[in-house]
C-alpha cells in the first residue's frame, strides 16, 4: 500500500535541491542573535515568530522593493566570517531535517564583504558551515552532501574574482558558478572574460534567466555564458502555447533537456503568475522538460522543500511518479562527481521512494 502523498510522507522522501540562496533560509531566531551580536539595528520586528512573519508579508507584497528589502536585513546580519559560517551550519542541518539528502546551496559572496571581510575569508566561512552541518546531520542519522555554488551579481564588475574563486575551490566544495541579481540590463555576456575563465577550467555554471525577463534573457544565458542549468527558466512558458508548436528557444531547451530550476511560490510571491495553480510547472513537466522543483528562498517564502512538493502535487494532482521523477532529474542535473550521484540515486533515492510506493 503506497504511503499517502501528504507533507509527512514527502518528508521522509529523499529529496535533491539545486536551488536554494543562503541569505534567504535563515532562521529567524539566528537573525534576531546574529543582529545583537552585530550591533545591527535595523531589523522590523524583535521576535522570532513577527520577525518571520514580517519576511513572508514583506517578500509576498508584490512590491519588488520591499522584496529585497528583506534580503538588506540577513545580508546586514551575516558581515563577519562566524556568522556566514554559523548560517551555513544551520542551512545543511534545516535542509538535511527536511529529508534533502542532495543539496546545491548558493551565495555571493561579494555581499558579505561590506564589513571588511576578504571575500575567500567569506568563500570559507560558507564552506566550513555546510561541512560542519553535514557532519553533524550524520551523526543525526540524516546525512546530506551540500555543494555551493558561488554567484555574481550581474549588476557589479567581480564575475572574473568570483569565477577565481570557483576554480580554485572546486575540489573544497564549491561546485559550480552563478550569476544573480537584475536579469534586465545586465547581460550575462557582460564580462566575457569571467565566462572564459570558467570556459578554460571545465567549470559548472547555472545562470539565473527566465525569472523576471523572457525567452531573450534565457537565449543569452544559453548563448553569452553557456549555461548548463538555468536558475528558475519557467518564462520558457512564454514559448509553450497551449496548443500548436513550440517556439525556437523552447524547443531547444526541451531537446537539450536543459535543467530548469523552478520555484514556484517564490515566482507567485513575485508576482510571475497568480497562484501555484496557475504556474506552468506542470506543464512544461507534462510536456518533457527537465523541471526541478526548488525553494529559492525559504525564509522570504515560508517554505521548506517539503512544502514546495507538496503545494505543486495538490495543485497539479501529481503522485509519488512525478515526485520521484523531479528528484532524479534534480540528481541527474546536480554538479557533483558522477561517483556521488550514482551512489545517491542506487542507495538513497530509489530504494527510499520504493518504501514509499510500498
Amino acid at each position: 500500500m503506497p504511503a499517502p502523498l501528504d507533507a509527512d510522507s514527502i518528508r521522509r522522501a529523499p529529496k535533491v535541491l539545486l536551488h536554494d540562496h543562503l541569505d534567504g533560509g535563515l532562521r529567524p531566531q539566528t537573525v534576531l542573535e546574529l543582529a545583537d551580536e552585530a550591533g545591527y539595528r535595523d531589523l522590523p520586528a524583535g521576535d522570532a515568530e513577527a520577525l518571520g512573519r514580517w519576511f513572508r508579508e514583506a517578500a509576498d507584497s508584490g512590491s519588488l522593493v520591499r522584496y529585497l528589502e528583506t534580503f538588506a536585513h540577513t545580508v546586514g546580519v551575516m558581515q563577519r566570517p562566524e556568522a556566514v559560517r554559523r548560517v551555513a551550519r544551520e542551512c545543511a542541518l534545516d535542509l538535511a531535517a527536511d529529508g534533502v539528502v542532495y543539496a546545491e546551496v548558493r551565495m555571493a559572496p561579494e555581499l558579505v564583504t561590506a564589513g571588511g571581510t576578504p571575500i575567500e575569508e567569506a568563500v570559507e566561512a560558507i564552506l566550513d558551515g555546510f561541512a560542519q552541518g553535514s557532519a553533524e546531520a550524520a551523526a543525526a542519522g540524516t546525512p546530506i552532501t551540500v555543494g555551493a555554488l558561488l554567484c555574481a551579481m550581474r549588476q557589479a564588475d567581480r564575475w572574473e574574482e568570483v569565477a577565481g574563486l570557483v576554480v580554485r575551490y572546486r575540489d573544497a566544495g564549491v561546485v559550480g558558478f552563478d550569476l544573480a541579481g537584475p536579469e534586465i540590463g545586465f547581460p550575462p555576456d557582460r564580462h566575457p572574460e569571467a565566462i572564459a575563465l570558467l570556459d578554460r577550467a571545465g567549470a559548472h555554471r547555472t545562470i539565473h534567466a527566465g525569472e523576471a525577463a523572457g525567452i531573450d534573457s534565457i537565449r543569452a544565458a544559453l548563448d553569452g555564458a553557456r549555461a548548463e542549468r538555468l536558475g528558475h527558466g519557467v518564462r520558457i512558458a512564454d514559448e509553450v502555447p497551449a496548443d500548436g508548436p513550440l517556439g525556437p528557444v523552447a524547443q531547444r531547451v526541451l531537446d537539450a533537456q536543459v535543467p530548469l530550476e523552478v520555484a514556484p511560490s517564490s515566482n507567485v510571491q513575485t508576482g510571475a503568475y497568480p497562484s501555484i495553480a496557475a504556474h506552468p510547472v506542470d506543464r512544461l513537466h507534462r510536456l518533457g522538460f527537465a523541471v526541478t522543483v526548488n525553494t529559492d528562498n525559504r525564509l522570504m517564502s515560508g517554505v521548506s522543500v517539503t512544502s514546495e512538493l507538496a503545494d505543486v502535487a495538490a495543485a497539479h494532482g501529481w503522485g509519488w511518479d512525478d515526485v520521484q521523477a523531479v528528484t532524479e532529474r534534480a540528481l541527474g542535473a546536480a554538479f557533483a562527481d558522477d561517483a556521488v550521484r550514482a551512489r545517491l540515486l542506487a542507495d538513497v533515492v530509489r530504494p527510499g521512494y520504493a518504501a514509499l510506493r510500498g
